[in-house]
């Protein structure tokens, strides 16, 4: 099928790359513009751009997708199927209908569960048990369409957004070649969503850092897991000043302390008192100014007396 792909970060690498691999014609990649990057403020490729032009593949940068121009580099690709996968910008109608098999989505959910930005953190912060793709058809509505088919996975207990966006990128490009083997057979699904049970997820932002210790262990890991790599977590009851928490485990122990105390420090990590009683183990963290590093690491050089 003669395919044009939209998409932008390491997490839709994956479905141009088995597009590609599945014999499909690739004939453009649109992706965000280039960015300065770090201290040096050095411009710097999409994950997708990199890999599209490993492959020499097309690349298209457009600023707007309103403008016209957008739709006339569409038109001039031909391209049978628009398929799409964290591009980061919204499709005009006029671009969404214009193949002959619309524009599909590869969305990291099980929709309608999670819409929007940031499903991955969202499932994590609220504790689900399991999430998973959908591949749809794209609508006017935000993560609306028609759902062409789903594939569920469990998230593992002490699994952050980081290391499930990865597995879940594979899982999606696995689905999505599936669902364009069944579009151009003319067997997909078009299933509607129920709009009843819709849930948003919507941008992740720095406010969502500080831990509450009067919360439970468990909701505070999802927090901790949720923020990977970005805000992240944040506490000052270990040194008086905020510093990000990047790993942690529900220890299971039971206490009486106050919520935030600091119940044992050493070589395991550091133990703090929980909203409900339990103990939460603090593996890994960043100290202002500092790298990421173990706590043990951290506690060589900054001892805490109990």
């Amino acid at each position: 099928m003669r395919i044009l792909f939209m998409g932008t970060p390491d997490f839709a690498v994956a479905s141009l790359k088995r597009l590609v691999e599945d014999g499909h014609t690739v004939c453009g990649v649109f992706t965000q513009p280039d960015k300065p990057k770090n201290r040096g403020h050095k411009m710097a490729f999409s994950p997708v751009k990199e890999y599209s032009l490993s492959q020499q593949l097309d690349v298209y940068q457009p600023l707007k997708m309103r403008d016209g121009e957008a739709l006339d580099i569409v038109k001039s690709l031909a391209p049978e199927i628009i398929v799409v996968a964290a591009y980061g910008k919204i499709l005009p109608e006029e671009i969404l209908h214009y193949p002959k098999y619309g524009s599909i989505n590869v969305h990291s959910s099980l929709l309608p569960k999670y819409r929007g930005a940031a499903p991955i953190n969202w499932a994590i912060l609220n504790g689900e048990t399991e999430t998973g793709v959908s591949i749809m058809y794209m609508a006017k509505e935000l993560d609306a369409g028609d759902v062409i088919l789903q594939t569920a996975t469990p998230i593992g207990l002490e699994e952050d957004a980081l290391s499930l966006t990865m597995r879940l990128a594979q899982l999606g490009a696995e689905a999505l070649s599936e669902a364009v083997t069944a579009l151009g057979n003319g067997t997909a699904a078009r299933t509607p969503q129920d709009g009843s049970n819709m849930t948003y997820a919507s941008m992740l932002s720095r406010e969502m850092s500080p831990i509450d210790w009067s919360r439970s262990a468990h909701a505070i890991s999802c927090q901790v897991r949720g923020l990977i790599p970005w805000p992240c977590a944040t506490t000052d009851v270990i040194s008086g000043e905020q510093m990000k928490l990047y790993k942690v485990q529900e220890t299971g122990e039971d206490t009486s302390a106050r919520p935030g105390t600091i119940l044992a420090a050493g070589k395991a990590g550091i133990d703090i008192a929980c909203g409900d009683g339990k103990v939460l183990r603090i593996t890994e963290l960043q100290a202002q100014g500092g790298k990421r590093m173990a706590a043990a690491a951290y506690l060589l050089g900054h001892p805490i007396s109990l």
